[in-house]
């Protein structure tokens, strides 16, 4: 694996990892600001994505989209053009945006424009691209690489690439989804405990809200951003605990997967269980 390609994953995961626990419609890395954290066009329609700088030099930004298979353990695997189905293509080819490149000064937001045109004898369903925003690292002024060479010095700089990547849907026709959820247990090692449950998607669309579990008019926990997207009928799921949520989840729990409150809470799939 290139130096480029472990950088990337780095970036990758952590913009993952702010969408699945934050509740924010804001991700942050590095000095990048990026709203909101999912698009959602239906048919042909227009949207935006807001970036703001929020530190105190000016940055440049390369932005690109890029194709990635949800597998069944709920990570996510890069897709080459090569690889893409018929599905991944038509979304990339039916999305416009601009710019593609953009300065930004220290506090500055700027909007980069999306559009979505499918064709007419596209079949509904849901597609899908995954947006990414680049830091570009500066380079080095022609008169700081004039003085190391008269200096005779050989240097090698290792800047990382911050960057955040978001889903971008393209939804055509009437398209519904639901969810079941299954088989929940606890897990644990001697440093961390977990809850593991399996969770199935129906319909033509992906799913996406947070998992809360209730035990009488308590909430033990409460996870967001977990998605279920249409390359997969399935996948797994492990909520963190803390030792005290862990001690509290005796008896029968009430485990709700429902929309995020923004999206109007509507609930998704339940289940009731005495988990062990």
């Amino acid at each position: 694996m290139s130096l480029n390609t472990s950088i990337r994953r780095i970036a990758l995961g952590l913009g993952a990892l702010a969408a699945t626990f934050t509740a924010s419609p804001v991700l942050a890395q590095g000095d990048l600001l990026v709203a909101p954290t999912r698009v959602i066009i239906n048919g042909a329609g227009n949207a935006e994505v807001v970036l703001s700088n929020i530190g105190s030099q000016a940055a440049t930004y390369r932005i690109g989209v890029e194709l990635r298979r949800m597998e069944p353990d709920g990570d996510f695997a890069d897709v080459t053009e090569a690889e893409a189905n018929a599905t991944e293509k038509a979304a990339i080819e039916m999305l416009r945006y601009a710019p593609k490149r953009i300065t930004l000064l220290p506090g500055q937001p700027q909007s980069i424009r999306l559009s979505a045109r499918p064709a007419p004898e596209l079949p509904d369903g849901e597609y899908r691209v995954h947006m990414s925003f680049r830091a570009v690292p500066p380079t080095l002024s022609p008169e700081a690489a004039q003085e190391q060479v008269a200096a005779g010095q050989l240097a090698i700089r290792l800047t990382p690439v911050y960057g955040i990547t978001i889903p971008v849907f393209i939804r055509k026709g009437r398209l519904e989804a639901g969810a079941t959820i299954a088989n929940p247990r606890l897990g644990g090692n001697a440093t961390s405990k977990w809850l593991e449950l399996d969770m199935r998607r129906t319909g033509q669309r992906s799913v996406y809200g947070e998992l809360l579990g209730k035990r009488g008019g308590e909430q033990v926990f409460g996870i967001k951003g977990i998605a279920i997207y249409p390359e997969v009928q399935g996948r797994s799921v492990r909520v963190p605990l803390t030792a005290e949520q862990a001690a509290k989840l005796t008896g029968p729990i009430r485990i709700e997967y429902r929309e995020l409150p923004e999206n109007g809470g509507q609930l998704i799939a339940e289940i009731t269980s005495t988990i062990r």
